[in-house]
């Protein structure tokens, strides 16, 4: 009998679509894993904004996780939106109870529509209970800045930032370099302080890009639940992302910020 490769996603539903639980499922199957999920809060969310959160209680989030870890097992787990410290330190908790020794941490604090998706108070928590235990951490440039308490806007914030960071977490971190005002979307890849590798891609034109964080953490993911070295995995998950940036430039969804394209290999 085969076996399937197993990515577990703990994070928020978008109804929408475009972020959230959705797009890891769909990057799961997308890039040929085995998908299943963890849903820590549903949002009321479209295009345009968030109108409402509605938060799943902790011990619950920890009765759909011991399900599927007791029975299933993962390869991998990727962690997006935390709402609440409560949340943060019960995931953790369960994490480690089960021995889960591959996570990807997309620290998810604010929505492509600027609505907040973390309380101020489960940043703490998320430093002293999670960044510890994962093995990628995937800040973008203002999630790093409110990790670090301070600026982290230019080229030459971002090999600082994450050589701080990396006293915070056991394992490497991808300081994503989206927000940059320059025309390529540099990332940098911090493994450690004598290994270091920078992702630049030339930036894509596209108001299509709703969901970009989850899906890159989530194929990010998929690398390492395949076996793929942190730097293969990653290399990996940037081509998959671009391809879809590129794909779902092409379409028009809601009037607010649009998805990208999970399935452009299979469909157009």
């Amino acid at each position: 009998m085969k076996n399937y490769t197993r990515v577990l996603t703990i994070a928020g539903s978008d109804s929408g679509g475009g972020a959230g639980i959705q797009a890891d499922l769909k990057t799961f199957s997308a890039l040929g894993c085995y998908g299943m999920s963890v849903i820590t809060a549903l949002t009321a969310q479209n295009t345009k904004a968030v109108t409402g959160i509605m938060p799943v209680p902790p011990a619950f989030i920890a009765e759909q996780m011991k399900a599927v870890l007791s029975d299933i097992g993962v390869d991998a787990v990727k962690i997006g939106m935390l709402h609440s410290p409560e949340v943060i330190v019960q995931v953790a908790k369960t994490l480690t109870e089960f021995g889960v020794s591959t996570i990807v941490l997309d620290p998810v604090m604010v929505a492509k529509s600027g609505d907040k998706l973390l309380q101020d108070e489960a940043i703490d928590a998320l430093k002293t209970y999670l960044l510890p235990i994962s093995s990628v951490i995937t800040p973008n440039l203002p999630e790093a800045s409110v990790l670090l308490g301070r600026p982290v806007e230019i080229m030459s914030d971002m090999l600082p930032a994450a050589a701080d960071l990396a006293t915070l977490c056991s394992g490497a971190i991808l300081v994503k370099g989206g927000h940059l005002t320059t025309t390529e979307s540099t990332d940098l890849l911090y493994v450690s302080a004598t290994e270091s590798h920078w992702f630049p891609t030339n930036r894509i034109q596209t108001n299509n890009s709703h969901g970009t964080g989850c899906t890159l953490s989530s194929a990010i993911a998929c690398g390492l639940a395949k076996g793929l070295s942190v730097v293969e995995a990653v290399a990996a998950a940037k081509a998959y992302l671009t391809g879809a940036l590129q794909a779902g430039a092409q379409y028009q969804l809601g009037h607010g910020h649009g998805p990208v394209h999970h399935f452009y290999t299979y469909w157009s």
